[in-house]
Parts: C-alpha cells; sequence; structure tokens
C-alpha cells in the first residue's frame, strides 16, 4: 500500500497562488500615498524602506498584499521586496499587537537586569519572542542595542524609550497598555499605536496636537560627552581610591575643577595588568625593541 505525498507531509513546492489585492478604495488611497513618498527620491527603488512601512502601517504587519503593491508602484520583483522585508526586523512579517514591547538584552542592558526583565514578561504575558497575546494588546520581543546604554536597562513601545526599567516597572507598563491606562515615555512624544508609528516612520508628519514639541531632544546623561567634547567642566566629584575608604581631603585645598581629559569615575581608573605588575606570573611586558 502506498500513500501520498500530501499524507506523509511532504511538500511538492507548489507557488502560492497570487498575493490578493487591496480593496479599490484602499488602494487608491495607498497609490497617493506612495507617489508622495517616490518623488522625494531620484532613483524610485529607493523609496521602497519607507513604503513596507506604508503598507506595514495599514494592516499592522508586511503582508503579501503589500509586498505586491511595492513591486508593482516601483516596477521591482517579488523576490527584491521581500528580499528587503525579511532583511530588516522592524518589518513584521506576521500578525502583531497594538503596542511592540521589546526589551534590550544587548550586553549592557542585559547585564543591568534586561535579562531578567525579557524572562519575567514571558513569564507574565504568556508568550515567547516574538509572539502577541492573546487579547491582541502586547508583542513581546528582544530587541538590540537601541542606542541607549546610559539609561540601561531600556524597555521600547513601538519604539518609544522606556528608561532604566526593573522587572516590577516593566510588568506594571504592560498591564497599563493592556488595559488601555495612559503611559508616558521617558523621553519622546506619547504612544501611539503600532500602525500610527508605522505611518510616521513612512515619513509623513505626527498630526497629533503638540506631539512634536513633545518629542524633546536627548537625555541629560546622553549629552555628557558632547559637553566634554566642547571643553564644558563637569562639577567636582571625588572618586574614592580602590584600596579602601573614603580619604578626607585637606580643608584649606581648593575645590578641584577636573578637565575633560581627567577620569571621572573608578570604574574608567587604570587596572593592573601584566604589563604594569613585576610580579604577575606572566611577567611584565617590555616594551618592543627593549
Amino acid at each position: 500500500m502506498t500513500t501520498s505525498s500530501s499524507e506523509r507531509g511532504v511538500s511538492l513546492g507548489m507557488p502560492a497562488l497570487p498575493a490578493p489585492g487591496y480593496p479599490d478604495d484602499v488602494r487608491a488611497r495607498l497609490e497617493t500615498d506612495a507617489r508622495e513618498i517616490i518623488a522625494r527620491y531620484p532613483d524610485s527603488r529607493s523609496a521602497l524602506l519607507p513604503l513596507l512601512h506604508l503598507v506595514q502601517s495599514e494592516e499592522g504587519h508586511v503582508t503579501r498584499t503589500g509586498m505586491q503593491f511595492c513591486a508593482d508602484v516601483l516596477e521591482l520583483t517579488t523576490a527584491e521586496v521581500t528580499a528587503v522585508a525579511t532583511f530588516y526586523t522592524m518589518y513584521r512579517r506576521k500578525p502583531s499587537g497594538d503596542y511592540q514591547v521589546g526589551v534590550c538584552t544587548n550586553t549592557l542592558c542585559a547585564v543591568m537586569g534586561g535579562d531578567a526583565i525579557f524572562e519575567e514578561l514571558q513569564e507574565h504575558l504568556g508568550v515567547g519572542n516574538g509572539e502577541t497575546t492573546g487579547d491582541g494588546k502586547v508583542t513581546l520581543e528582544h530587541i538590540e542595542c537601541n542606542a541607549a546604554c546610559d539609561f540601561a536597562p531600556v524597555v521600547m513601545v513601538n519604539w518609544e524609550f522606556f528608561d532604566n526599567q526593573t522587572p516590577t516597572s516593566a510588568k506594571r507598563l504592560v498591564d497599563d497598555l493592556r488595559e488601555g491606562r495612559p503611559v508616558e515615555p521617558t523621553r519622546g512624544a506619547r504612544l501611539c499605536t503600532f500602525k500610527e508609528t508605522a505611518r510616521i516612520l513612512a515619513g509623513f508628519p505626527d498630526e497629533r496636537p503638540g506631539a512634536v514639541e513633545e518629542s524633546g531632544s536627548a537625555g541629560p546623561a546622553s549629552l555628557v560627552g558632547l559637553r566634554l567634547a566642547k571643553g564644558e567642566t563637569a562639577p567636582a566629584r571625588v572618586v574614592h581610591p580602590r584600596d579602601g575608604g573614603p580619604h578626607d581631603e585637606p580643608q584649606d585645598r581648593a575645590p578641584h575643577e577636573p578637565s575633560p581629559t581627567e577620569h571621572l569615575s573608578s570604574h574608567d581608573a587604570p587596572h593592573e595588568t601584566s604589563a604594569s605588575d613585576p610580579a604577575h606570573p606572566a611577567g611584565p611586558v617590555a616594551e618592543e625593541g627593549e
């Protein structure tokens, strides 16, 4: 007795049916937006990234219909569009929540508590990485560095920053999102849905009253290096030596204003190595030619 390939679970590699088109009114609206986006670029194919955000704003993820639309208006093949849509992680390939909750688990955030936050959120929400809660509100994922290491550990919701998080504060955050309670990012404008965020990333203005003014700028911790680079001095700080407790400063000594090139933290102080410690088993490292 023989079994069919379908009974054995064997795929014959048949091509998928063509993607269904958008309804006429939706396609007309998207074509108007697409023309505006394409006009910004001297080469039309350069508009592919914002166009993928545009179609993502329509359905909450990049569908086969959306990729076919991009291919049509840019005169590309669907293979060319798919190659881009599958390369960048900001494009979702399956339905996802109104709020994309990303926990940074890159090096600094991880050691500062990001790994613990991600593990507790998975248990709290009952989802794994890249999965969405049953109510369709929250998609949880671990993400790579978001260039906010000075506020680690960082959680992002629809690409807005929630700095200096803990497992407790992160669980409260996702609970508020699911219950529809207002939450305020540490920096940046107030939250909007993922679809609304995708349209803004496509290059269209945020039309919410006051949202642009709320965006602000970098946080104070991010600007310390810039101030030092400009020659501005930081307030005087006393760094206790590593070999003991605090050493009293003479009372008659004027406060020392460190220069931008001086260490302001004991974390930056020189460490003893085999190159500087003659007693080290490896022995001191001599300069080349000595």
